[in-house]
């Protein structure tokens, strides 16, 4: 057997730490889409001016996750706390990532971590999961504006949502 691919039952989900609370991130480009089209994102755009909440997500248009990020856009506080930005973070590409923000009216960027390499690294990261290689696990992080994580929610289960009272409450240092 070619020990490149899972078995085809699936597989191995891949096992990681998640990034602690209170560790500083280091900076990252990535690309995606925003207001203005595909273009690269670069992670101190959003710090320096504030706070970041960071969502990873298995798959754009995937029941779960829609209802995720359309939570994140339906969410009166993000719109009238100052200084806080969202961010959409999948292994899907741009153009994927442009008609999904489109079709939910989506009003964050959605940045495309092709090879989940971000994800590794913030320890969120499937090697294997759903017939698909390299997918996000879905995570929350909440970052400060000197990149320190203050907050981390991160589930195995696909199914399970991150609830955004607990983030509100979370990112009280506002």
């Amino acid at each position: 057997m070619d020990t490149n691919y899972p078995p085809p039952d699936g597989g191995d989900k891949g096992v990681t730490t998640p990034k602690p609370v209170g560790e500083q991130v280091s900076d990252f480009d990535l690309p995606g889409v925003g207001d203005d089209g595909i273009d690269t994102f670069r992670l101190s755009e959003f710090t320096d001016e504030g706070t970041l909440v960071l969502s990873f997500y298995p798959f754009d248009f995937s029941p779960v996750c829609t209802q995720q990020l359309c939570g994140f856009r339906d969410a009166e506080w993000l719109t009238v706390t100052k200084n806080v930005d969202v961010v959409g973070v999948s292994v899907d590409s741009a153009h994927s990532h442009k008609q999904f923000r489109n079709e939910y009216e989506l009003q964050f960027p959605l940045l495309t971590d092709r090879l989940a390499s971000m994800a590794a690294a913030f320890g969120v990261k499937y090697d294997y999961w759903e017939h698909h290689p390299a997918v996000c696990k879905r995570a929350v992080f909440a970052l400060d504006d000197s990149r320190t994580i203050r907050y981390r929610w991160v589930t195995d289960d696909a199914n399970e949502q991150p609830t955004l009272d607990e983030i509100h409450d979370a990112i009280g240092w506002l």
